[in-house]
């Protein structure tokens, strides 16, 4: 080989090995240039978008979903509170206490509200209440005069349990108002008092429904305006 082959021969060399080097160097520096948002997240092991349910459960916690009561849960409510700061006993109590008197009072057919008149006027809503007399109950009911109705309850004792005195004090009066076709009589009857001149005992009950019907009324305008 000539001197001149010889030379060409080692600058082909140094040639590959400088290209060689330069591509080493391009790859290095392609992995170490900054990653970019998107792949920075998906290194560390972050997912790109938030997790549907992420979303949703932001959302509720942003927005919570308003309580919408009827109009009759308006008005128990309203006259459960009232019940319980005149009378002084537990709003849980209050609010049982109404609760039954609704379903007795639809069961009968009465105003509820005049069921819970006749609860405040004869026991201010004290379920083990005892007169002289023997009345029990939320609506004293004396259970010698209306064993037949107390019989499918378990007999007397169970006239100190609200559910059965209220349902028991409903059909009561029911059947007074029945029999009398008026309401202040019924009172009257019920009472024991018929013979009284003055009713007295119906003038108290329908004066406490007068302000329970006062509740009332706010209590649906209130919905109304809503």
């Amino acid at each position: 080989m000539n001197a001149t082959s010889h030379n060409a021969a080692r600058a082909y060399a140094a040639l590959k090995s400088i290209l060689a080097l330069v591509g080493v160097f391009a790859i290095a520096a392609f992995f170490l240039l900054p990653l970019k948002p998107a792949v920075q997240q998906l290194a560390a092991g972050l997912p790109m978008f938030a997790p549907a349910e992420a979303a949703v459960g932001a959302s509720e916690d942003a927005m919570p979903i308003a309580v919408v009561e009827s109009p009759i849960e308006r008005e128990q409510r309203a006259v459960a509170e009232y019940i319980a700061k005149r009378y002084r006993i537990a709003d849980a109590a209050a609010a049982h206490f109404v609760s039954i008197a609704y379903r007795a009072a639809e069961q009968n057919r009465l105003d509820a509200l005049l069921v819970l008149a006749v609860m405040a006027i004869e026991s201010r809503y004290n379920p083990v209440a005892e007169s002289v007399m023997g009345a029990k109950g939320l609506m004293q009911v004396i259970p010698k005069y209306h064993q037949e109705k107390l019989f499918d309850h378990g007999g007397e004792h169970a006239l100190l349990e609200p559910e059965v005195n209220i349902q028991v004090g409903a059909q009561i009066l029911r059947e007074y108002q029945r029999r009398f076709g008026d309401m202040e009589t019924a009172l009257q009857m019920y009472a024991g008092a018929l013979d009284e001149p003055t009713s007295q005992y119906a003038t108290k009950v329908m004066a406490e429904k007068a302000r329970l019907d006062v509740l009332r009324f706010k209590a649906r305008k209130s919905g109304q305006s809503v």
